[in-house]
C-alpha cells in the first residue's frame, strides 16, 4: 500500500512508471468515490502510459486533515505528490470536483500539466444554496439518506436497473466515503468558480460528458468546453456522470487522443 504525507495529510496513492518516454496520465476521482474508479479506464490504456492516482483529501483511504478546505487545498496536495514523485509535465485526467482540481491545478502549477481530459466537469457547478442544503441534509441524516438520489444523477438508467454488480459496489463505496471529507468538499465545490480563467487555458484539452449525466449536465458541460480554445468537446453516450465506470472505453479513447495531440505539440516545438 502506498502512502505519502504532503503537509499535514496522507494520501494514498498508486502509481505505475511510463516507459518507452511514454506520457503519464494522473487521474482525480470524484465526489464521494476513490481512485477505484478508474481501473477500467487504466486497463484500456497503453500499458506504456505512466499512471497516477490517489484519493483525495478526505475519500478513500487517505486523511481528512482540517476542515474546512478549498479546492486549491486538493490541488495543492496533488502537487505535493506530484513534486515528490518527480512527475512534471503530465496529462491531468479530472472527473467532476477532480475537473476542477485539475483546473486549479493548471492554474497554480502549470509546470505539471501539459495536457487535460476535464470529465463531467464545469468552471463553476451548481448554486451555494445546493451545496448547502446537501451538507445539512447528510450532516443530520448521513449519506445513506441520499444515496438513492446521488445514484440517479451518477448513472443511466439502463445502468442501474441491469444488475451489473459494478453498481452494487458503487452505491456501497459512495455510503463508505468519510462523512467529514465529502461534506468538506461539498463547500469546496460551492466556493469554486474559475469562470473568468478558463479562455487562457492554452494546454491541449479534451472536455467529456455523458449523455445521461444527471450531476453536470451536457449542455452545462459543452458551455464550459466551448469557453476552452481548441478544446475537444465529446458526448458519451449512454453513460451518466460517472462514464469511467459505467463506459470505459470511450473514455480511454479519448485520453488516448489528447495524448496524442500533446505529443505531437512538443515535437512540433
Amino acid at each position: 500500500m502506498d502512502c505519502i504525507k504532503v503537509g499535514d495529510i496522507v494520501l494514498h496513492y498508486r502509481a505505475r512508471a511510463a516507459a518507452n518516454g511514454a506520457a503519464t496520465i494522473v487521474f482525480i476521482n470524484s465526489l464521494g468515490t476513490d481512485f477505484r474508479i478508474w481501473d477500467a479506464v487504466i486497463a484500456a490504456l497503453d500499458a506504456d502510459l505512466g499512471v497516477v492516482v490517489y484519493d483525495k483529501r478526505g475519500h478513500g483511504l487517505s486523511s481528512l486533515g482540517q476542515t474546512p478546505y478549498s479546492v486549491a487545498d486538493h490541488s495543492g496536495d496533488l502537487a505535493g505528490l506530484l513534486d515528490a514523485l518527480a512527475i512534471s509535465k503530465a496529462v491531468i485526467c479530472g472527473l467532476s470536483v477532480g475537473g476542477q482540481v485539475a483546473q486549479q491545478l493548471y492554474f497554480e502549477r502549470p509546470d505539471l500539466v501539459s495536457g487535460l481530459v476535464l470529465c463531467d466537469t464545469a468552471a463553476k457547478i451548481g448554486e451555494p444554496n445546493f451545496w448547502n442544503q446537501r451538507i445539512e441534509t447528510i450532516a443530520r441524516d448521513g449519506l445513506a439518506s441520499v444515496t438513492d438520489g446521488i445514484m440517479e444523477r451518477w448513472f443511466s438508467k439502463r445502468f442501474r436497473t441491469s444488475g451489473d454488480p459494478l453498481f452494487s459496489v458503487s452505491r456501497s463505496m459512495f455510503e463508505r466515503q468519510p462523512v467529514e471529507g465529502y461534506l468538506a468538499t461539498c463547500a469546496a465545490i460551492a466556493g469554486f468558480d474559475r469562470r473568468a480563467d478558463t479562455a487562457s487555458i492554452s494546454v491541449p484539452t479534451s472536455v467529456l460528458v455523458g449523455s445521461e449525466d444527471g450531476a453536470t449536465p451536457p449542455e452545462l458541460v459543452r458551455g464550459f468546453a466551448d469557453t476552452i480554445p481548441d478544446s475537444d468537446f465529446r458526448i458519451i453516450e449512454g453513460a451518466g456522470h460517472l462514464p469511467c465506470i459505467e463506459t470505459p472505453e470511450p473514455v480511454a479513447a479519448a485520453i488516448a487522443a489528447l495524448v496524442e495531440r500533446v505529443t505531437k505539440k512538443e515535437h512540433a516545438q
